[in-house]
């Protein structure tokens, strides 16, 4: 079997076997004969959630047709779809996506199963538009779940753990225009009316100071362009990428240029690379509500964050109701650092970064790097419980537990 590595390289997956059935009966056949399987998506997680010591299945093979309920305002999409393709599919038909991530490079299961997001205060999760799942059970069957059933909502941010998803329906919107604009060095006290200032807000800062070093702001193309100075900022007079020295044209049209939803609200385009994943990276979601003190508190460790940091990104999600979604009932500010490629030299600041949002009950990312125990986490998800009732009732065997699952939802 040939070496598999994620994106990023960090995790060297160590399953016995590859499998790439192409047909959902081969895939049923695969989980039911399996001690321990699980599907690997555009591997774009930091830590071992989606490894395995049995076997490994991708997902690519199987049928890749697209179904467009206009009548419902669905779309139903095979698993391993990557969002960016789908974006240009659905926009050429006239429709659209509420929110995209930064990458458009990504899976639509794995992200959904993460509760990957964009931003914007009024913007779920990416696993808010789910309108039903189509997965194989530990047991080799085929369940479909929509929204009217009954424990959907564990069954959307599910880590992988209740099965493999084969199919995603999702909630579809007329398509629309946006205009992105990046502003440049703005004071911590705008902050809070910065993120709340357009459709999708994300506020980059290296640490060094308590300033952004840049804000990215996607309006709606019909809305009045920022005045000169907004927010005590200067405005971008040429194309910026996030980590300075990156080249720019890996991202989205910047200067207020109007373009469709799909090529503005990703911070990279999906025709490129956004660089060579020679990096790691942490998140870690807190209520909205927590912003200024959280900053704060990261404020005295910053001279620790600053030494093994790329780029660090502040971004609002909308509270939702998906038991294991790091926005479960609360809105939320995301703090997502961009590291450099040293576990060793990173870890340790993870650390302290994480006992200085600890006041604050954060949510790491759950495919992203992080230490914090799992009693830790399972304390901030009011649902935990529940969630690892419905588990073992549906996974007994553990069959889709990871290196990264085992102590979170111990047999």
């Amino acid at each position: 079997m040939p070496t598999h590595r994620n994106w990023a390289g960090n995790i060297q997956y160590s399953a016995r076997a590859y499998h790439r059935p192409t047909t959902v009966a081969e895939l049923a056949t695969l989980v039911a004969g399996s001690d321990r399987i699980r599907a690997v998506g555009s591997g774009h997680s930091f830590n071992p959630l989606g490894d395995t010591t049995g076997d490994l299945v991708t997902l690519a093979g199987l049928p890749a047709d697209v179904r467009l309920d206009e009548e419902r305002r669905t779309v139903d999409v095979p698993a391993a779809m990557r969002y960016g393709d789908l974006a240009s599919w659905l926009h050429e038909r006239g429709y659209g996506l509420a929110n995209l991530a930064s990458l458009p490079h990504i899976s639509v299961a794995g992200a959904i199963a993460t509760g990957t997001h964009g931003s914007g205060e009024r913007n779920g999760n990416l696993a808010t538009a789910v309108a039903g799942l189509e997965l194989v059970t530990a047991t080799g069957e085929l369940r479909t779940v929509h929204r009217d059933s009954d424990d959907f909502a564990a069954m959307v941010v599910s880590l992988g753990a209740l099965g493999i998803v084969t199919r995603v329906t999702l909630d579809v919107l007329p398509t629309f225009d946006l205009r992105q604009y990046v502003h440049l060095d703005l004071p911590r006290a705008a902050l809070d009316e910065a993120l709340g200032s357009a459709y999708s807000v994300s506020v980059f800062t290296d640490w060094r100071s308590t300033r952004g070093t840049q804000v990215w702001r996607k309006q709606l193309a019909d809305a009045p362009a920022p005045p000169a100075g907004w927010l005590g900022t200067t405005a971008a007079d040429r194309p910026w990428h996030p980590v300075p020295g990156m080249p720019t044209a890996n991202c989205t049209e910047q200067l207020g240029v109007p373009g469709p939803w799909h090529e503005r609200l990703p911070h990279f385009r999906l025709g490129f690379t956004p660089s060579s994943g020679d990096e790691l990276q942490s998140e870690y979601h807190l209520p909205r509500a927590d912003a200024a003190d959280a900053l704060a508190a990261l404020d005295e460790v910053a001279p620790l964050i600053a030494p093994v940091l790329q780029i660090s990104e502040l971004r609002t999600i909308a509270a939702d109701d998906l038991w294991l979604s790091p926005q479960y009932h609360r809105d939320s500010l995301a703090i997502h650092f961009t590291w450099i490629a040293d576990t060793a030299r990173v870890l340790p600041v993870v650390a302290e970064v994480e006992q200085a949002l600890a006041p604050f009950a954060p949510r790491p990312h759950w495919g992203k790097v992080f230490t914090t125990a799992p009693e830790a986490i399972a304390a901030t998800y009011p649902r935990w419980s529940d969630f690892a009732t419905l588990l073992h009732h549906l996974d007994p065997t553990a069959k889709f537990h990871t290196p990264a699952l085992n102590p979170l939802f111990p047999r």
